[in-house]
């Protein structure tokens, strides 16, 4: 099953890249996601492992993924190395203007149950609302979260020229 949710955040790609690459804000604006645990010595980058798993009904699943690519600011993609059959992408990209910073981020997920025949194709298609449901809202609560930040780094930036003035 593959899952593509995009969505315009009002912010620059390093301001989003900071959420999404960070292990430790995951949890916070990834519906359904229970655990996002570093696993090993490197939390960020080509190579990191992450422990992860997702509520998709009444079942947690998820397994050990591995970064297998990492793009500064642009892409960052992961595979399974043990449980679910799953491969992730964040995907983000400038679309904004001088003065109006914009970034589309999109978040692509593909997941299987191998080797389950007729019965893993059918709790595929049963996770898929649970799951496409999940990705929305983190989409959603990421956008409101980083443009909550962006203008908060505004205001302060404000006070600290008022203050200096």
């Amino acid at each position: 099953m593959r899952i593509v949710c995009a969505i315009e955040i009002s912010a620059p790609c390093d301001l989003v890249w900071e959420f999404v690459s960070e292990p430790g804000r995951v949890l916070h604006f990834m519906a359904g996601m229970t655990r996002w645990e570093v696993e090993g010595s490197k939390d960020r980058g080509l190579g990191a492992r992450y422990r992860m798993l997702m509520r998709v009904r009444s079942a947690e699943v998820g397994g050990l993924v591995e970064v297998v690519e990492w793009d500064h600011a642009r892409d960052i993609a992961w595979t399974s190395v043990t449980g679910v059959d799953q491969r992730g992408r964040w995907r983000l990209r400038d679309r904004g203007r001088e003065g109006s910073p914009r970034t589309r981020v999109e978040f692509r997920y593909s997941y299987g149950v191998a080797g389950a025949g007729l019965l893993g194709w059918a709790a595929e298609r049963v996770a898929a609302s649970t799951v496409r449901g999940n990705l929305r809202r983190s989409l959603q609560q990421l956008k409101r979260q980083v443009e909550h930040e962006q203008l908060r780094r505004a205001a302060a930036e404000r006070r600290k020229r008022t203050a200096a003035a």
